[in-house]
């Protein structure tokens, strides 16, 4: 048995998954690669998430390890998402589906990023 962050599973995959499945999860760490975002910016740029969704990765990433909540003491307040060196490490892995997709499945664009 694997134990990490509270759970037990009987593979590697299996803790890999649970971290970065998720359709919103692998776009929010894909966008976030690129720099450190707002939440209405992510809101924007992750198509169809709704606001209750994104909160709701957002803290589970966080609570992974995999990004970093900033709060500016502003008014108003000023909250940005940039990724951990954990986030920034989980990247390779999803360039390489996003290559496959377009090598293998025959996908005519890449991910716009920006």
């Amino acid at each position: 048995m694997i134990k990490w962050n509270g759970k037990e599973y009987r593979c590697p995959v299996e803790v890999g998954m649970d971290v970065i499945s998720g359709k919103w999860k692998s776009l929010i760490l894909w966008h976030l690669h690129e720099g450190e975002k707002r939440f209405k910016e992510l809101e924007r740029i992750v198509p169809g998430v709704s606001q209750k969704m994104l909160t709701q990765q957002l803290k589970e990433m966080e609570r992974d390890g995999l990004l970093l909540r900033t709060v500016y003491p502003e008014v108003p307040p000023r909250v940005e998402y940039a990724l951990t060196e954990l986030g920034h490490s989980a990247f390779p892995i999803l360039k390489m589906m996003h290559d496959w997709a377009i090598d293998e499945l025959g996908c005519e664009h890449s991910c716009d990023r920006s």
